[in-house]
């Protein structure tokens, strides 16, 4: 039978309860455990699609379409085990549902309540495919004590009575705070945490402490006291040099030997863990280092980039290289003279983003990198102001631009509004809502054989995950062609450019899909690769 791993956090957010789930499905795979891990965030957005970058983060985007919090990505990261629809849900979503389903009259006239019409709807959401599973991880959003997540956590509740408290096991993920003054870590926040958890039922059987100094072993014992879970079970949390050094420093702990005792389980054989001591060697003896420059317009926002910010550093993992990311505001190159802050870089990348603003400074960014012969690497957006670059500065197309935007005379990129997908015809209205309207998820692309594209990949046909509503016009093909860009990369039905690329050129490649997504550190998007790999070249040059 599938056991069930459910992850809460307490005191305060932002204590890296993903980043942990990661890593404990990550080790316990390396067990020979089959794993998967699911999200359930307490939020009204039925998505995280529509919310500012500066509020959330990233939007992580999976093969089926969903678009899904970001910590789905280290999900995937860290077990290879790509995300489903059906691995993250809201509480928007969820009351959606529920309120669809009482208008067509699923309920047969009776009242629809929290319990149990919402806490069974999170329960079958988490049983939701996991046949064949050994364990499957579930982090709940938010931190014990927000009114949001108590539907969350009477349903995690009811999960022990439903499948057997054996089969069910509490991590409860908390802050030890570090008082100067006093010159000691706080254990309070800890108890009282775990005493509102016990107070809607819910007793953890192991503590994940966060904290900046080592938990002595008294604050240990007295914790284990408290809290009413054994020592061994408290585990101590630190900062580590990686995210990638995490697993192993968990596994030192004993998290998964703790997790396991927790079902009942032995905790041999040992995890075979060569994967993450191979990687860590060479995050931590690199044998060289680049710089890359990021020129994006959510740089204020670093988790906005966080699926390309570590596929940075697999592509760094993949040539043994330090990559130090610089980031560059777009909005402060414009009107200005960009060598001063991009002739330092041996890479540039502009990276996907929405709106405007910005836009001259990545367009800007794109023509220094190809007149300077400096790698360019650009992702969805970043292809798109590559594409209105060469219009403008090579193709004679002046008032080059996109339809989002605003009106324009020459529309290199449009909206797109129909489109081929495994399902058949798609089509988007314009003027319709913003969530859950754009070209989501896995497609395929045909590259050309004589391509730079090709030979990164070595396969004629590729699948790449987009998240966009606008596409590069293929109408311009032509002139852009004969202006020095290549499209190297197209639909299968021939209508949408999905990559392009500078044969006269050391590195210039962009594409309308996110190869960031589909990136993990045992397993480098070859793209990023061979972009580190032109940017070592080009630090050898200068």
């Amino acid at each position: 039978m599938t056991r069930f791993i459910f992850i809460t956090g307490g005191v305060v957010s932002s204590l890296g309860k993903g980043l942990m789930a990661a890593a404990l499905a990550a080790l316990l795979q390396a067990r020979g455990f089959r794993v998967r891990i699911k999200k359930f965030d307490p939020y009204l957005n039925v998505d995280p699609g529509t919310m500012s970058p500066y509020q959330h983060g990233e939007v992580y985007v999976t093969d089926d379409g969903a678009e899904t919090d970001l910590d789905l990505g280290h999900y995937e990261r860290f077990t290879g085990v790509p995300s489903r629809q059906s691995d993250n849900i809201t509480s928007g979503r969820v009351y959606r549902d529920i309120i669809m389903a009482e208008r067509r009259g699923d309920f047969l006239g009776a009242t629809v309540q929290v319990i149990p019409h919402v806490t069974d709807a999170i329960k079958a959401f988490a049983r939701a495919d996991t046949e064949d599973l050994d364990f499957v991880l579930c982090e709940i959003g938010g931190t014990v004590g927000d009114i949001e997540s108590l539907p969350f956590l009477e349903a995690i509740r009811q999960m022990a009575a439903d499948i057997g408290r054996n089969n069910v096991c509490y991590i409860h993920c908390t802050l030890i705070p570090y008082l100067a003054a006093a010159g000691e870590l706080k254990t309070k926040p800890t108890q009282h945490s775990v005493a509102q958890l016990r107070g809607i039922g819910i007793q953890p059987q192991v503590l994940v402490c966060r904290s900046e100094h080592p938990l002595p072993e008294g604050d240990r014992a007295k914790i284990a006291l408290f809290c009413n879970v054994p020592k061994e079970a408290v585990i101590s949390a630190l900062d580590a040099p990686s995210i990638y050094d995490v697993p192993m420093q968990y596994h030192e702990q004993g998290l998964d030997d703790q997790v396991l005792a927790a079902f009942g389980l032995e905790a041999t054989p040992p995890p075979r863990l060569t994967r993450w001591d191979d990687i860590s060697e060479r995050l931590h003896n690199p044998e060289g280092e680049v710089s890359i420059g990021v020129v994006g317009k959510y740089t204020g926002m670093k988790d906005a980039y966080k699926s390309l910010t570590e596929a940075l550093v697999h592509g760094g993992i993949a040539n043994r290289v330090k990559v130090n990311i610089r980031w560059l505001d777009a909005e402060e190159f414009e009107g200005q003279d960009v060598a001063a802050r991009l002739e330092p870089m041996h890479g540039i990348l502009v990276p996907g983003g929405f709106g405007e603003r910005g836009s001259e400074g990545k367009i800007a960014s794109v023509r220094f990198a190809r007149e300077r012969d400096v790698p360019f690497f650009g992702i969805c957006l970043g292809m798109q102001m590559a594409c209105i670059e060469a219009a403008r500065n090579l193709a004679g197309v002046d008032g080059a631009s996109t339809t989002e935007f605003g009106p324009t005379d020459e529309p290199v990129v449009g909206m797109i509004t129909e489109w081929m997908s495994a399902e058949g015809l798609q089509t988007r209205q314009e003027g319709g809502d913003l969530g859950g309207t754009m070209r989501l998820g896995a497609y395929e692309a045909q590259l050309s054989g004589n391509s730079v594209a090709a030979a990164i990949y070595g396969a004629p046909v590729i699948s790449e995950r987009h998240r966009h509503r606008y596409e590069v016009n293929v109408h311009y093909r032509e002139r852009l062609e004969a202006a020095g860009l290549m499209f190297s990369g197209m639909s299968p039905d021939g209508l949408l450019p999905e990559i392009v690329e500078r044969p006269d050129h050391p590195w210039f490649v962009g594409v309308q899909f996110h190869p960031e997504l589909k990136s993990k550190p045992f397993d480098p998007h070859p793209l990023f690769a061979g972009f580190i790999a032109a940017a070592l070249r080009q630090s050898r040059l200068v």
